[in-house]
């Protein structure tokens, strides 16, 4: 079982800081029925390669008490893959081997496990029931996936395929313990339910610590709980566990697009020149974020839409007023959410023809997710402050690089706008669910530079009120292909 990482962040050795293993010497740490040994097979500036091999001694195997679990005949002790494919046994020599890594610390660096890196991984071999389910875990995390099949016997061609895959994966940003986590968890997964140790509460609590971050989005996240512990008694209060999770939408929510009227759009007084603004003449800002780009979704005479962080659904509303609109889909993280915007859409009762109009799907910004390819826009309203910026760089890559509509309208706050709400206190921000809010001016080097670096132009005008010295109270950058 061979599994290899590289890298080509500058400097690319700083892999060997990560991993707490020194690039200069080979390394060997002691696992169930084997060795793991750890090495560099190139490690310069420009490049790093790190690998793990795990040797898993067959005798040792057979004569372990415990033995690979679910046998099945006599022999099956002596005569199977469990020595040869990446398994549960791999998945204890990636805990111990790169324990460091894995829990995200680095004692010489504290900075390095936070940066997101280029990261290219290796693993020969895996079983798997096919290319697709390997696709179908691994792709909704960011990463392209390779996946070469083996064939039964080179000898014998007409036999086919066998059940096993080299599996590559490459990533444009991310964290090293984020790679790690998923190999951790997800190895396991395809082992076919037989890992080799006794699964009890401790792995569902071991699947909610690693799985915490990227699990409750996972679209896979059934079949990897129920794969990974087996039991329906472990298994379901898991699932409820994840469920209350994503409900709760406070980690890594990309979608929390609720309007924002209570404390400082319309309950908050508003000054203007020093004089109080009469309630009656305030301004709804969200109704006129949500205006704003249906109107610009139609200039640019959109068909296929989506509705990033759809929320209740209504900017979905406006959308469907509009003839051109094809198609929508409209995707938030949170079930609880899109069950609002059925009843408020009153999907029920909508005509087939208009029904047919609209996709309302769950589902995160922060992992790939091919399901949003091939529209002509798509519509990001008060969505990207409710993430963490050092998440920004995942969310990029999920919108701009892969997904890669025609046009993107996002919105955000503008924080000089802040101190003219009363109700507002100094460096406060307008919702408890905001990660940050930006300047024009941060917004504005934000949006540049995801333009350039995705092949799109962008302009950014106000939204709301201008005041001279603060601009408006939100703001909207507009790119396009």
């Amino acid at each position: 079982m061979l599994l290899t990482i590289s890298t080509t962040h500058q400097p690319a050795t700083d892999l060997g800081y990560l991993l707490h293993k020194n690039p200069a010497r080979l390394q060997t740490v002691a696992v169930a029925a084997g060795q793991a040994h750890i090495f560099y097979p190139e490690a310069t500036a420009e490049r790093c390669t790190v690998a793990l091999l795990l040797d898993i001694d067959p005798v040792a195997l057979v004569r372990s008490h415990r033995g690979p679990a679910g046998e099945g005949f006599a022999l099956e002790q002596y005569v199977n893959d469990r020595p040869y494919v990446a398994s549960s046994f791999f998945s204890v020599a990636l805990g111990k081997a790169f324990n460091t890594a894995l829990n995200g610390t680095c004692k010489e660096r504290p900075d390095l496990p936070e940066q997101r890196l280029p990261l290219a991984a290796t693993v020969a071999v895996m079983p798997a029931a096919s290319a697709e389910q390997l696709r179908r875990l691994f792709e909704p995390l960011g990463y392209e996936v390779e996946v070469e099949a083996h064939p039964l016997d080179p000898t014998v061609p007409e036999w086919g395929n066998s059940r096993y895959f080299t599996l590559r994966l490459q990533h444009p940003a991310v964290r090293l313990q984020e790679l790690l986590s998923h190999l951790y968890v997800l190895i396991p997964v395809l082992d076919r339910g037989d890992k080799h140790y006794w699964v009890a509460q401790a792995e569902a609590e071991k699947l909610l610590r690693r799985g915490a971050a990227w699990l409750p989005q996972h679209p896979e996240r059934e079949f990897i709980t129920r794969r990974y512990l087996r039991f329906a008694e472990y298994v379901n209060p898991t699932l409820e566990r994840l469920l209350a999770a994503e409900q709760a939408a406070t980690d890594d929510v990309a979608a929390d697009a609720r309007e924002e009227i209570a404390l400082a759009e319309t309950a908050a007084i508003l000054t203007s020149g020093g004089s109080v603004v009469p309630a009656a003449e305030k301004q709804n800002l969200h109704d006129l974020r949500l205006d704003r780009v249906a109107e610009e979704l139609r200039r640019l005479g959109a068909q296929r839409v989506l509705d990033l962080g759809c929320g209740e659904g209504k900017l979905v509303r406006r959308l469907l007023k509009l003839p051109q609109v094809e198609h929508i889909l409209a995707l938030d993280v949170s079930w609880r959410e899109l069950e609002r915007a059925q009843q408020r859409l009153n999907i029920a009762e909508m005509p087939p023809r208009q029904r047919e109009r609209l996709t309302l799907t769950q589902g995160s910004l922060l992992y790939h997710d091919p399901r949003l390819a091939g529209y002509d826009a798509a519509a990001v309203v008060e969505v990207i402050e409710h993430l963490d910026e050092s998440r920004l760089a995942a969310f990029e890559q999920v919108v701009f690089a892969r997904a890669r509509p025609g046009a993107v309208l996002v919105t955000t706050p503008n924080a000089e706008y802040n101190q003219r709400y009363e109700a507002l206190s100094a460096g406060e921000f307008r919702h408890e669910d905001h990660r940050f809010e930006w300047t024009q001016a941060q917004f504005a080097e934000w949006a540049a530079g995801v333009a350039e670096r995705n092949g799109y132009r962008v302009r950014i005008e106000p939204l709301g009120p201008e005041v001279a010295e603060h601009g408006a109270p939100s703001q909207l950058a507009v790119f396009e292909r």
